[in-house]
């Protein structure tokens, strides 16, 4: 995740509640905006659609990205914070115009036309009406506006919600389309655009043609990890090299847990390790034959490893009343010692809010490791982007142009000129510089900390962490051993939009309840086996197989 998102944990949270919509297919069902086109993007089309990689070199990072495979990479990071704060947009992006802009924000919304959105006009040369909205209910406000037909100008439509959006439905109906000023070479007229990798920018396309512009792109983009005291692990003399297998795990789950004292091993782990026992993230191919996650076997061995660890003790009690919303104070605490999560949990604010409860904390995290502790490590890639912004398709084309520019300006690397004023306003009023590290004021905590223009565009994603460059030293540390670990996973990366019928199947609610109270303990593995069984006849899985396989498989492959 990028540095921005890293100062704040909400992107932690979304993944974890949107579990695997998020990191799967983007699915689109039917409803309001649009006539529903069912299919996926073809690789021609995807191919004359997608912008040239240009990439950026303006701003040298302290630690280099290291490549894995294909589309594997890892974060830049910067021990401080460029000293030279280089300009790459000359003169002003706008031409004068008027925009409105809905943004989702998980936090306090700042005062309208405050003097940071003044100054941020004034250096885009437009006038961009900034209403962000609260994330915890974005999910149902947007629906209402698409319905009405009544988007603003420029949205943000996190991935995670597109069935509830049904943003392939959107696409060229609400939703402008920007082949014409990005495909190709085209994007070149926007260099900052241009820096964007591209597998960011294929969670935009629709239909073969591209639509939205990304923000919070990564190379290294996976569901979440699991993560360990590592002050607490380095005090008992514990090293996490010596788990290598589930098996070990389990073990160390018994070592570490205390309950008479307060103290469990574990917090929720599940969503977090299933794949390590060779569960496919939610598909795999056999033989050339679609086989869904709950047909395989792996995925009865993850839960009943699971259902072992709850039922054995060795899991938080709060955490299997399924209380997650105080996971962080349990692991702070000490009360649990391993935890998983997004990888936006390892940040600055995690660091002084675990320094709070204990001076020593300090997060680290298990290397990726396969559960029988002899096959290879792996663990599935999620799109490139999982936050995109998106245009109206009633603007002119002068109107598409000069918000194209807006967004580059937007896109400004790491430690520019213009991504101090997005990040940090105006020096001296909005922040200033201690040793060494953009600090906000007082009108800048209240006006600019709480995130609103990156949610429109941002440049790939860096890994900072003002003042404590620790954390990011032991956060890219963790990147590079692991990202030869990152694989696709089938239909990685591709939006697909299914009919409505195919979506709530997907979505396999019965399942979901049945497996959660399994892996709680309260239930049985041959309980999940049973929901599997009533949602291929009567819940629509078979029918969900059959479509995906005809509509997707046998048309576009695999997308690995």
């Amino acid at each position: 995740m990028g540095n921005e998102l890293n100062r704040r944990s909400f992107l932690n949270a979304a993944v974890s509640a949107a579990g695997l919509v998020a990191m799967g297919p983007l699915l689109s069902a039917c409803g309001g905006g649009g006539a529903q086109r069912a299919g996926v993007n073809s690789e021609a089309g995807l191919k004359a659609a997608l912008p040239a990689y240009v990439p950026n070199t303006s701003i040298q990072p302290d630690i280099p990205s290291v490549a894995g495979g294909p589309d594997a990479l890892t974060n830049p990071g910067f021990l401080k914070y460029p000293a030279n704060r280089i300009a790459t947009v000359s003169g002003v992006p706008g031409k004068g115009g008027k925009y409105s802009t809905v943004t989702p924000l998980w936090g306090t919304i700042p005062p309208a036309d405050n003097s940071f959105y003044q100054a941020m006009n004034s250096a885009l040369g437009v006038e961009l009406q900034m209403k962000p909205a609260d994330g915890n209910n974005y999910n149902t406000i947007i629906p209402t506006m698409t319905a009405a037909k009544r988007l603003p100008d420029w949205i943000q439509l996190p991935t995670w919600w597109n069935s509830q959006f049904n943003t392939g439905g959107l696409a060229g109906t609400q939703l402008a389309d920007l082949t014409p000023y990005l495909s190709g070479d085209n994007v070149k007229k926007y260099p900052n655009l241009a820096a964007i990798p591209t597998a960011a920018w294929r969670t935009g396309v629709w239909g073969d043609k591209l639509y939205g512009i990304p923000s919070f792109s990564s190379g290294f983009q996976v569901a979440g990890i699991i993560y360990y005291r590592r002050d607490i692990f380095e005090a008992k003399g514990i090293s996490p090299d010596q788990v290598k297998s589930a098996d070990d795990l389990m073990s160390l789950g018994k070592e570490l847990t205390d309950a008479k004292n307060g103290v469990w091993a574990f917090d929720d782990v599940y969503r977090y390790i299933y794949t390590a026992f060779g569960a496919p993230l939610k598909w795999k191919v056999d033989n050339g034959k679609l086989v869904h996650l709950y047909e395989t076997e792996e995925f009865y061995a993850a839960l009943d490893w699971n259902h072992r660890l709850a039922t054995a003790g060795y899991v938080h009690p709060d955490a299997l009343a399924g209380d997650n919303a105080n996971g962080n104070t349990r692991f702070y605490g000490g009360k649990t010692l391993i935890s998983s999560g997004g990888t936006g949990a390892w940040n600055l604010s995690d660091a002084q809010s675990g320094a709070a409860a204990n001076p020593n904390y300090r997060r680290g995290a298990f290397n990726i490791f396969a559960a029988d502790g002899k096959s290879a490590p792996r663990i599935d890639m999620g799109a490139g982007s999982s936050l995109m912004s998106y245009l109206n398709v009633n603007l002119k084309p002068e109107q598409i142009e000069e918000l194209l520019s807006v967004a580059n300006y937007l896109a400004a690397p790491f430690g520019s000129a213009e991504y101090t004023m997005i990040n940090y306003g105006v020096e001296g009023q909005h922040f200033t510089m201690v040793n060494g590290e953009p600090t906000h004021t007082d009108a800048g905590k209240k006006e600019v900390q709480a995130q609103t223009y990156p949610f429109l565009a941002t440049p790939a994603s860096a890994v900072s962490s003002p003042g404590n460059p620790q954390v990011t030293r032991d956060y890219t540390d963790w990147q590079a051993a692991n990202v030869k670990a990152l694989a696709k996973p089938v239909f990685w990366n591709m939006n697909i939009s299914m009919p409505q019928a195919q979506a709530t199947a997907d979505a396999a609610q019965s399942v979901e309840d049945t497996m959660k109270d399994c892996i709680h303990g309260k239930k049985k593995v041959s309980d999940v086996r049973d929901a599997v069984a009533a949602w291929k006849t009567s819940g629509g899985g078979d029918k969900l197989i059959q479509w995906t396989t005809e509509n997707v498989l046998e048309k576009h492959g695999t997308g690995q």
